[in-house]
């Protein structure tokens, strides 16, 4: 026999009022809700019905990823001076160019190198 006394409603959580188990809402057809833990029986009406409005800023759940994002992040007066080599630009014939090394590919392969030109800007790379 169902009780008439509700369960206890916490949130979105409802509870069994008698042992304090947490109720399955499975969304039958059953006007009844058993508890699975001291099989005490409450009618939904008024269970169901309750509605539940949540609200969270981005503050809410912080990233410990997030938070060390400045550590990673380079200004242009942080950033190291690039090596610079004899090479003649494509671009404008200039004959110094900066350069830095990457490994995008898999570790048996060679490096990609990177150039940059000090005077036009020009950009190009190399797969060694």
């Amino acid at each position: 026999m169902a009780t008439e006394s509700p369960a206890n409603i916490i949130g979105s959580l409802t509870f069994c009022p008698e042992c304090g188990n947490l109720l399955d809402m499975a969304g039958g057809d059953d006007d009844i809700l058993l508890c699975n833990q001291c099989s005490c029986a409450f009618r939904t009406a008024g269970v169901e019905a309750t509605e539940v409005i949540t609200t969270s800023s981005e503050r809410s759940f912080q990233s410990a990823l997030k938070s060390k994002r400045h550590l990673v992040q380079q200004s242009k007066e942080n950033k190291q001076a690039r090596a610079i080599i004899k090479e003649k630009c494509p671009s404008c014939g200039h004959h110094e160019m900066e350069y830095h090394t990457m490994q995008l590919r898999s570790a048996d392969e060679g490096q990609t190198v990177f150039y940059n030109c000090k005077k036009c800007g020009y950009k190009y790379s190399v797969n060694n």
